[in-house]
């Protein structure tokens, strides 16, 4: 046999693509560097725009034309930056905080009620949703 190959007919060595490591995960070289980028978790829009601008991406460059250095300097920046795992362990340390003082707003999380003055009457249903959220000591 000259190549394995999957089942819509096409050969294995094709449908591999080229990855860029960029802070302990892969993407592929045909992705924008904004969603790349958005994809972490503690980095928005707003985070994705200065640092392109700063490291000098255009806003519609693909993660597969980067240099090496371009990576390294991303790579950089966003170590340095409290993202990932880093912010949600710091969201979960502020709310058991809260709880731990006994206020208000560490009590309704604790409850799963909304914590921002919303109404509960009706249209509770988010905040429940969202306060239910690994948020229980």
């Amino acid at each position: 046999m000259a190549s394995s190959r999957n089942r819509t007919n096409v050969p294995i060595q094709q449908l591999t693509t080229l990855q860029v490591f960029i802070l302990g995960f892969n993407f592929p070289e045909s992705r924008l560097v904004k969603s790349a980028l958005q994809s972490f978790y503690g980095v928005g829009y707003q985070h994705t725009q200065r640092l392109m601008a700063k490291l000098y991406i255009h806003p519609t460059a693909k993660v597969g034309t980067l240099t090496d250095k371009q990576v390294l300097d991303l790579t950089a920046e966003l170590s340095s930056m409290t993202i990932e795992n880093d912010l949600r362990r710091n969201l979960q340390e502020n709310i058991k905080r809260l709880r731990d003082m006994g206020t208000e707003r560490g009590r309704r999380h604790a409850m799963g009620l909304p914590v921002r003055g919303q109404r509960t009457r009706t249209q509770t249903s988010t905040a429940s949703k969202l306060n239910r959220l690994e948020r229980y000591g």
